[in-house]
This record gives C-alpha cells, sequence and structure tokens, in this order.
C-alpha cells in the first residue's frame, strides 16, 4: 500500500467529532484516509465531507473541507490518502 499527503489538519472540533482539513490533493467520499502527527494515528474510511456547510462528493488542492473524525486530532497532523 501506498499512502500520499493530501492535506493538513487546520483545526480540530471535539462535539461533533469533526475536523478541518488544507487540501493539497483530490479526496472523494470512499477514499481510505491515514492522520498521522506526533500522538495520532488513524485510519479510516471517508464517509462524507463538507465545504462551507454543504456535503461534496470530492474535493481538491486549495479547498478547505471538515469531515468527521473517529478519534481526536490535531492541527498540524498530516492527512494521507491510502492507495492499494
Amino acid at each position: 500500500m501506498e499512502e500520499i499527503q493530501v492535506g493538513r489538519i487546520s483545526d480540530f472540533f471535539a462535539k461533533p467529532v469533526v475536523a478541518g482539513v488544507e487540501l493539497h490533493g483530490t479526496v472523494k467520499t470512499g477514499d481510505l484516509i491515514r492522520i498521522k502527527g506526533a500522538t495520532t494515528d488513524l485510519e479510516f474510511v471517508l464517509a462524507s465531507m463538507q465545504i462551507e456547510h454543504m456535503s461534496v462528493a470530492e474535493a481538491k488542492e486549495g479547498d478547505l473541507i471538515g469531515i468527521k473524525v473517529p478519534d481526536r486530532v490535531r492541527p498540524g497532523d498530516h492527512v494521507y490518502k491510502v492507495i492499494e
């Protein structure tokens, strides 16, 4: 498996458990995502994302998206798309 860096965490909100991601690449719903940082290592399927509170199926470089995450992440954590 290969991991391509597609973004970085910019914000984290505990309720609901949502992260803001600044994208450097393209992601779409259904992608396998991995978030890694000093104390973070999560892998999950991207179920949904939003831009400006509107649901989108795909986002590209330069977009700022909100995604639901299974656990706490921290600003500065790296976001990867896992390619099988």
